[in-house]
């Protein structure tokens, strides 16, 4: 059974006594580090300076630590400095027990997401990092991954000499080939927007629809006959997760694009490491992330070196190098300023990017679809009528499993036929169990009833009637638009064919949703 890791929240008490007890190699010596200092505690702790003079009164009225005056390294006068009491080294040990037992999220070597305790976790990722720095990474960015840039080297506990190379692993978190799919069916129209896309000016694509569309295979299909094609393209793919965040997205595309830095061998000739955070809670100037990247991808003999170094001088076809977002959704909130900045980093370097997401997104201007062609957008709905007749004459289907049926039954969805093919059902549980699990449970109560209201009819439903009926005093939600649930229509609201027959089992809601609206 799978672990859950604990929300990491550790107080500012608890974050200075673990400093200093890992400092305590410092106590009564005449010249110290400027980690005992107020400036350096306030770094290493993530708080602000005048909170830790706030809480080492604290401390010390309880007699928890000491302040002296002393050198410090580096600097020519006196500062004050605080060290640990007996009492102090006492509670502080005592608080490192309970703290090392906390559950925190890491990713391995091989990509793998394992939950594993707190003073086990450097090990885990070959990384020389405090408990306290494994607990505020845990706490402000929720998984520690193994390679991470601003780890330093990565270094196995192990005393075997081993080459000592920075980032490695690093590339778990992403692919350099598109991941294995099953077969793609139909889609000609798709993959044909796809080509026209990467051919013209737009400097990114948005591929969007509901859970279970083939969205990904679609997109893996895609790319892989793009690189068959194109052998200077250089592809990431990057699959996104509910723990990931824009700083680990980040870190990732400047390993992908060849920065490194590690002393011997260091590579980062415009200085974009300089832009990421160097402790946690620390922002990220991503507008600066940006000035610089624009810097390094228009450097010439930067792209030659470290991207496209068996590339010709000259070439029919430019070479490109493609981020694809798969599940670009997890990071709608938290990555918009960062989706925006890549965005503008695209229409002027040899960079492209394609958005693979449940929902459309909100980092780009309708103008950039509409007229200023920055951006194209490609909805995937189900298969169509014709494509499902042809999968059926392909496999042995149950007698009664009629195209026309099936069509109306499933709206064409790619992962009900996928079923039908191996199980022989024409609704199996296991796509009903998907549709409740990755989008009807999710579901605010009220988006819910609309929904129910929805597929109790059989027309489409004008706003004012099915607010009305749900007593919503709001315009339309824009979470079900966006998502492809319900469809806005000249004569109203009409739901999703998948939606509409998996609503349709639940017989208390549909008597319910009857008795609300008129039919």
């Amino acid at each position: 059974m799978e672990v859950e890791p604990d929300r990491v929240n550790v107080a500012v008490e608890d974050r200075i006594l673990l400093h200093l007890m890992e400092n305590d190699d410092q106590t009564d010596r005449h010249t110290v580090s400027a980690s005992v200092t107020r400036n350096g505690i306030a770094e290493a702790c993530a708080l602000h300076p005048p909170n830790v003079s706030r809480a080492m009164r604290n401390l010390d009225r309880r007699e928890l630590v000491n302040v002296l005056t002393r050198n410090v390294h580096g600097d020519s006068r006196r500062q004050r400095t605080w060290q640990l009491t007996e009492d102090g080294r006492s509670v502080a040990s005592q608080r490192i027990v309970r703290m090392s037992s906390i559950r925190v999220s890491i990713r391995d070597q091989e990509g793998t997401m394992l939950t594993v305790r707190a003073d086990q976790a450097a090990e885990r990722i070959d990384a020389q990092m405090s408990l306290l720095q494994v607990l505020m990474h845990a706490q402000h960015e929720g998984v520690l991954h193994y390679g991470d840039i601003r780890f330093g080297s990565v270094r196995r506990s192990s005393s075997t000499p081993t080459p000592i190379s920075l980032l490695k692993g690093a590339h778990s978190t992403y692919h350099v080939r598109p991941p294995s799919i099953r077969k793609i069916h139909g889609r000609e129209s798709e993959l044909k927007s796809l080509d026209d896309w990467f051919e013209g000016r737009a400097a990114g694509m948005l591929v969007h629809g509901i859970a279970g569309t083939g969205k990904t295979t679609l997109i893996s299909h895609w790319t892989q006959s793009l690189l068959d094609r194109m052998p200077s393209l250089r592809l990431m793919f990057y699959p996104c997760h509910p723990w990931d965040s824009p700083l680990g997205l980040s870190i990732s595309l400047l390993h992908r694009l060849g920065v490194e830095s590690r002393k011997e061998g260091r590579w980062d000739p415009h200085d974009l490491l300089d832009t990421l955070p160097k402790s946690p809670g620390a922002p990220f100037d991503i507008d600066l992330f940006r000035r610089r990247l624009i810097e390094y991808l228009t450097d010439p003999m930067a792209l030659r070196e470290r991207i496209f170094t068996d590339h010709e001088g000259t070439s029919d076809v430019p070479p490109y190098i493609l981020l694809v977002i798969d599940d670009a959704h997890h990071l709608a909130e938290s990555g918009q300023h960062l989706f925006g900045a890549l965005l503008q980093v695209a229409e002027v370097t040899p960079l492209r990017l394609l958005f693979v997401s449940r929902t459309t997104m909100s980092f780009y201007d309708r103008r950039d679809v509409l007229t200023r062609g920055k951006m194209e957008e490609l909805p995937v709905s189900g298969l169509s009528l014709e494509v499902v007749r042809d999968w059926l004459d392909r496999i042995d289907a149950p007698k009664d499993a009629d195209a026309d049926s099936i069509h109306r039954l499933t709206g064409g969805h790619p992962l009900a036929l996928e079923l039908l093919e191996i199980y022989g059902k024409v609704v199996h549980e296991d796509w009903l169990k998907f549709l409740d699990q990755e989008i009807l449970d999710v579901l605010p109560e009220q988006e819910r009833r609309i929904l129910n209201l929805l597929a109790s009819v059989e027309r489409p439903i004008p706003w004012e009637e099915l607010g009305e009926a749900v007593d919503a005093e709001s315009s339309p939600p824009s979470a079900l638009i966006e998502s492809g649930l319900i469809v806005e229509l000249e004569d109203g609201m009409w739901l999703h064919d998948a939606m509409r027959e998996r609503l349709r089992r639940d017989l208390g809601a549909m008597k319910e949703a009857s008795s609300k609206i008129e039919k």
